[in-house]
């Protein structure tokens, strides 16, 4: 994993805060690098690395309105998800993913006998908190909106009996596969039967395509529980591999993101781009 992935994230963050706050105007390529006290290549250059495509290109995937395309265009009806756009070996849908849940006896147990191994990591969104057992990864948090305190309060608190030890070098590979998007990671999903069959359904919703709470709820066979399933992948603790960043509401509204709505929006800009070049 490139080291420079934070620093990029966060030129590209300030980038982002730029652009919201022209929504009525696209700015230019010189408009940009200049707020950021940049030459116009070299922004030009940490930008496409990061974004996979122009600063001009990339702005249209930041607009209001572009959740709704992405309803219009690329809304996935999760019970033929698998049969849509899972060629190209760069999505994220393309990662083997392997997984597997806890009991719901062990859920109850909230962690007791657990020991979860974590670490700081670069990635494509700001530092990442990770979290793991001896199964796979069990949370990924973002601080860039939230802060390193509030991730780390936050992923512990879900399983309150479990020992903690930092230990980034038992993850590393899982963590690097995952952003990498290349290899095998394991996910080991921590939480009520209830909350793991929506994350299962969100594990089936292509990089750069979207769904709705709602058919979420269908596709669970619960279709009037849209309340629980939001709340449900409000409570995904693995965040970007379990893609509660593609769950709309169904105006087209982002709905809610645990950890901001600027990371969502960037999430799903940088994988429509990327989608988009593929």
């Amino acid at each position: 994993m490139e080291q420079d992935q934070t620093y990029h994230y966060h030129v590209m963050g300030r980038a982002i805060t730029l652009i919201d706050a022209q929504a009525d105007h696209t700015l230019s390529l010189d408009e940009l690098a200049g707020q950021m006290n940049m030459s116009a290549a070299h922004f030009q250059r940490l930008f496409s690395q990061w974004a996979g495509v122009s600063p001009k290109r990339y702005q249209q995937y930041l607009t209001l309105g572009h959740a709704k395309r992405l309803l219009a265009d690329r809304f996935t009806t999760l019970d033929t998800a698998e049969n849509v756009g899972l060629s190209g070996t760069g999505r994220l849908h393309d990662l083997f993913l392997r997984w597997e849940a806890m009991s719901p006896g062990e859920f109850a147990r909230a962690g007791d006998g657990l020991t979860i191994r974590w670490g700081w990591f670069d990635s494509p969104f700001g530092p990442a908190l990770v979290m793991g057992t001896d199964k796979g990864i069990c949370g990924i948090a973002f601080s860039s909106e939230a802060g390193p305190d509030e991730a780390m309060r936050d992923l512990t608190a879900r399983w309150p009996a479990g020992t903690f030890a930092e230990d980034p070098d038992r993850l590393r590979l899982w963590v690097e596969n995952a952003f990498a998007m290349r290899g095998e990671t394991k996910l080991h999903l921590i939480g009520a039967p209830f909350q793991l069959k929506v994350w299962e359904a969100l594990m089936r919703v292509p990089s750069g395509h979207v769904t709705t709470y709602s058919e979420i709820a269908r596709s669970i066979g619960n279709p009037k529980a849209v309340r629980a399933v939001g709340t449900a992948v409000g409570r995904n603790p693995v965040s970007f591999l379990i893609p509660c960043h593609r769950a709309l509401r169904k105006s087209g509204g982002l709905g809610g993101y645990h950890w901001g709505l600027p990371v969502k929006r960037a999430i799903l800009a940088w994988e429509s781009a990327r989608e988009d070049v593929m």
